[in-house]
């Protein structure tokens, strides 16, 4: 099936948008996890969605799921090579992000990045 863009960021959103892929993402990007530390990273992300976002991400060669053949089995996700040209861009919603937050505190809102 042909897939028809109108313009690029809605092939950019069809493969990093979502609540949890660009948060996934941005915990990936520094060091290889396991399934468990990222939901440990990500509070509120079901196992459930988890695994479905990074199949989705792996399946569009954006992370790469290595197996360890050990007892017990062991999984790792990584950024692969494709997913790293994503950086310059994660940095960008990073910094916008932090902005925000100042922006919503300057305006007397209570918000905090926990990092």
């Amino acid at each position: 099936m042909k897939k028809i863009y109108n313009i690029g960021v809605e092939a950019t959103m069809d493969v990093i948008g979502g609540k949890w892929k660009p948060i996934i993402l941005c915990n990936l990007r520094h060091n290889p996890s396991r399934p468990g530390e990222l939901r440990r990273q990500i509070p509120g992300i079901s196992q459930k969605m988890l695994t479905q976002q990074l199949r989705e991400l792996e399946i569009d060669n954006i992370i790469v799921r290595k197996v360890y053949h050990q007892v017990p089995p062991k999984v790792e996700y990584s950024l692969s090579p494709y997913g790293e040209t994503l950086n310059g861009l994660l940095d960008i919603l990073c910094s916008w992000g932090e902005g925000h937050v100042q922006t919503l505190k300057s305006m007397g809102e209570e918000v905090q990045i926990l990092e």
